[in-house]
C-alpha cells in the first residue's frame, strides 16, 4: 500500500493508515480511531466459532478428521493449510462443507488413509471481505500396537 506524504489515508476508502503526520499531540484523532475500529472490528467479519482440539494423535492407516465452523456476512470461505501451504483435494484428502443459515459454514477435513507424512501443523482459515480468522491443530502419528 502506498501512502500519500501529507496524509495517512489510503485512497479508495479502505483501511486508515496512521502515520506520524496524522497524530495530534502524539495521539490519533477520534475520527481516525473510530473509522479504523469500524473496519477492523466489523461485526460481520469472519470468525471461527468452533474448531477441533489443538493437539491430536492418529494411528497410521486410519482416518484423520478436523472440524471448523465459522460465521460472518457474507458467509466466510474456509481454506485448509498444512505447515503454511494450502491443501487441495485428492483421493486421500477430502473436504466436506455444509452451509448453515445465511452466515455460517461448517467444514470437515479428512485424510484417509493416513501416513507418516500427514503429521504436522494444520490450519483452518475463515475469511470474508471484513476479516480473516485462523485456528491451528498439531498432529502426530502413533503406532497401533496389538
Amino acid at each position: 500500500m502506498k501512502q500519500k506524504s501529507g496524509g495517512g489515508r489510503k485512497s479508495g476508502g479502505g483501511p486508515i493508515l496512521i502515520s506520524k503526520d496524522n497524530r495530534v499531540g502524539g495521539k490519533e484523532s477520534l475520527l481516525e480511531s473510530s473509522a479504523g475500529d469500524a473496519y477492523y472490528n466489523n461485526p460481520n467479519g469472519a470468525s471461527i466459532k468452533y474448531a477441533s482440539h489443538f493437539e491430536s494423535e492418529y494411528i497410521l492407516g486410519r482416518k484423520l478428521s478436523f472440524y471448523c465452523k465459522a460465521q460472518g456476512l457474507p458467509r466466510p470461505r474456509i481454506t485448509w493449510l498444512k505447515d503454511g501451504i494450502e491443501l487441495y483435494e485428492h483421493p486421500f484428502f477430502q473436504v466436506h462443507e455444509f452451509n448453515v443459515g445465511k452466515d455460517q459454514i461448517t467444514s470437515k477435513m479428512e485424510i484417509d488413509p493416513t501416513t507418516q507424512r500427514d503429521s504436522g501443523y494444520y490450519e483452518c482459515q475463515a475469511d470474508n471481505k471484513y476479516a480473516v480468522d485462523k485456528r491451528g491443530f498439531r498432529t502426530d502419528y502413533t503406532l497401533d500396537v496389538y
